[in-house]
């Protein structure tokens, strides 16, 4: 973890926050070198994270001391139980972020193929950079192609979640192989679909308001 917040300050001192409109402020600066829509580190972006931090906080010292179990999705229920050498547990579903995952292996029948399933589903997300291949930013001016494309990967994602939990029978066998599909067919789709998109064109400065 300290290596990965290492890495995103080092990141973040050499290409700068990104904005809505995914426009490079270092493009247009002012007499003394400054972006034009650029905004001072502090107050804006250390109120921020302070206000991250808080928020963080109180959902995390709420699930500690009221619910440090979550109904069974933070801890598992069969770490309570007495182990009995006579009885296998009927089904043991993962802690709910492995749960996505744990579907996508379940999804293959050959184990050795769910295992580079999951394998592939994690790894696959570090060529990210490459797999989208377009300049445009901002979601703003991307294809509706690229929008549903999105959306369908979020729904399968959560879907895939879902039936982590819940027992290998039908009809959730069936979703979760579909989901599978989709997870993939997603950077499948992004490739392409980054290849040969219409984006909008991209305005030179910031123009989004909050307000």
């Amino acid at each position: 973890l300290l290596m990965l917040v290492v890495a995103h300050i080092l990141a973040l001192h050499e290409v700068g926050s990104n904005n809505p409109d995914g426009v490079e402020i270092k493009k247009k600066k002012d007499e003394n070198g400054i972006p034009l829509d650029g905004i001072p580190f502090h107050p804006y972006y250390t109120v921020k994270d302070i206000f991250g931090v808080a928020i963080f906080l109180i959902v995390f010292f709420a699930i500690v001391f009221f619910a440090p179990e979550m109904y069974g999705y933070f801890l598992e229920y069969v770490n309570y139980v007495p182990a009995d050498p006579l009885k296998t547990p009927e089904h043991i579903a993962p802690v709910w972020y492995f749960t996505p995952y744990y579907a996508i292996l379940r999804a293959i029948p050959d184990k050795l193929g769910g295992v580079i399933a999951m394998g592939a589903a994690i790894v696959v997300l570090f060529f990210l950079p490459w797999i989208d291949r377009s300049n445009v930013r901002s979601i703003r001016f991307r294809s509706w192609m690229y929008k549903l494309n999105l959306a369908v990967f979020v729904v399968a994602f959560v879907l895939l979640g879902v039936v982590g939990i819940k027992p290998p029978d039908e009809p959730w066998k069936t979703i979760g192989i579909v989901c599978t599909i989709l997870y993939f067919g997603f950077f499948v789709a992004l490739w392409l679909i980054s290849k040969y998109e219409n984006t909008k064109p991209v305005p030179e400065r910031v123009e989004y308001d909050a307000h």
